[in-house]
């Protein structure tokens, strides 16, 4: 407890932003002139809907903020356990002044902030809410006709970029707490990752991602739908989903003087629009955006789900992004299209269980991003994307992957396949097969569907739905 000449301390909530530079409730705290308390907590709800390789990932994350922390002369307070109890309850036991955080956009990280925040009001204390996550904020860009977020991504895009960006406080030296020197109970020990993280953890980490990037964006347009060309993209989704950097960083150093650049800086608007899209719209988790695609019937086929889900379709691009998945927990953007196309469109299966099969392996899983693209994809969700837009796995895999380098990486039974064939083997006779040790049914799966005729009875089915008989 301090004493009554020693001001109260002010804690800072850490959540999905995991760095000192750039982060506006941690600029907040330092400039109280309290000090500073950095917490944590693991929240079984989060951490149970995490696979392995996003936890790792997190908790090498939680090290290297520890790291920073201590190298400023503090540390980072670990608590297990719900947050609407386990801040509060920091709070008292040290009888901080307040708390400062930033805002999430889902739907439970808005009912866990609201309890959060009635318990620290209660109490007297002071709540400080930032959005250090995204470039603007929800409500900052919207349709002037509407007033409220573009259904269609090119005029927000519009009004997104000439939107000047609200300023973040500077952050200043502060005092920070030991969390070793608190009273009552030791804090809870760090977790460690059980395997080596799949990319190097920490905000420094993060810093030299977007450096390397900075010297291949320019070429962002012409290699950006390549899955083989690992330099095409920048790799920097996780940094921004665990906030080891800001997007207004990203968006500063990156810049626009330059296509490629441009380019680039587009995307974090996407990212800015499905964030806003669902603080506005919540339902979008489980609903469809356009109510009359929640009445598409689809298809009951957990044969079909597992096949997708571990990669033996018998579509080679769809099998190598679906096993790049469950491999590193990061798959190509393109492929990412390709593989939800192919569950929603060809199989006829329920988006929410293609959505929930990504938002538990992705190391960059977001919640807005990963609803709104499943729904992109799958014509039921915002932008003028077509129901009628089906990609062919066979042409998409033929066009973005030309000689096969990627589908070989992640399907290596089928690497002594020629560049035309790999992308459809079931067009070769059995003894072309056998010559390049590929025996369908065997080897390697047989198509689990007919594309064409999986294209007539997705294009039926939701046609029904349009018309109201689904």
């Amino acid at each position: 407890m301090p004493s009554s000449e020693s001001p109260r301390p002010r804690i800072v909530w850490f959540r999905r932003d995991l760095r000192l530079e750039d982060q506006p409730a941690w600029s907040a705290a330092t400039r109280s002139g309290a000090p500073v308390l950095a917490l944590h907590v693991l929240d079984p709800v989060a951490l149970g809907g995490a696979g392995p390789l996003r936890r790792d990932l997190l908790f090498g994350h939680l090290a290297s903020l520890d790291d920073d922390l201590r190298a400023r002369g503090g540390g980072l307070l670990v608590r297990h356990g719900d947050p609407a109890e386990v801040v509060p309850s920091v709070a008292a036991a040290i009888d901080a002044d307040g708390v400062e955080f930033d805002l999430d956009v889902s739907p439970y990280a808005r009912r866990r902030d609201r309890a959060v925040v009635e318990a620290l009001r209660a109490a007297g204390r002071h709540v400080g809410t930032h959005w250090g996550n995204l470039l603007h904020p929800p409500g900052a860009v919207i349709s002037p006709s509407s007033g409220r977020t573009h259904r269609v991504f090119t005029p927000f895009h519009k009004v997104w970029a000439a939107t000047p960006a609200e300023p973040w406080p500077e952050a200043t030296a502060a005092t920070l707490v030991d969390p070793a020197g608190l009273p009552g109970a030791a804090p809870d020990p760090l977790p460690r990752p059980h395997s080596t993280p799949v990319m190097a953890p920490g905000a420094d980490a993060a810093a030299e991602r977007l450096g390397d990037w900075l010297a291949r964006v320019d070429h962002y347009p012409e290699r950006r739908d390549l899955p083989a060309d690992d330099a095409g993209t920048s790799h920097l989704s996780a940094d921004l989903r665990w906030g080891t950097l800001s997007p207004r960083r990203v968006a500063e150093v990156v810049g626009t003087t330059t296509p490629g650049r441009a380019a680039f800086v587009r995307q974090l608007a996407w990212r800015d629009w499905y964030a806003h899209l669902l603080w506005e719209e919540p339902r979008l988790g489980r609903h469809a955006l356009k109510p009359e695609m929640d009445r598409v019937t689809w298809r009951d086929d957990p044969d079909g789900l597992a096949a997708w889900a571990e990669g033996r379709t018998g579509y080679p691009i769809v099998d190598a992004g679906m096993r790049q998945l469950a491999a590193t927990g990061w798959m190509h953007n393109r492929v990412r299209m390709i593989t939800a196309s192919f569950l929603v469109k060809d199989l006829l299966i329920d988006w929410r269980l293609g959505e929930a099969h990504f938002r538990e392996l992705l190391v960059d899983y977001e919640p807005s991003q990963n609803v709104g693209n499943w729904q992109w994809v799958a014509g039921t969700g915002p932008d003028a994307a077509p129901y009628f837009r089906i990609f062919n796995p066979v042409a998409q895999g033929r066009k973005f992957d030309p000689d096969g380098e990627y589908v070989k990486r992640w399907v290596p039974e089928l690497a002594s396949l020629d560049r035309r064939a790999l992308h459809a083997p079931w067009e070769l006779g059995p003894l072309e097969l056998a010559a390049a040790g590929v025996v369908l049914g065997d080897t390697y799966p047989a198509p689990v569907v007919d594309h064409a005729a999986a294209r007539e009875r997705t294009l039926a089915a939701y046609a029904a739905a349009r018309e109201g008989d689904g």
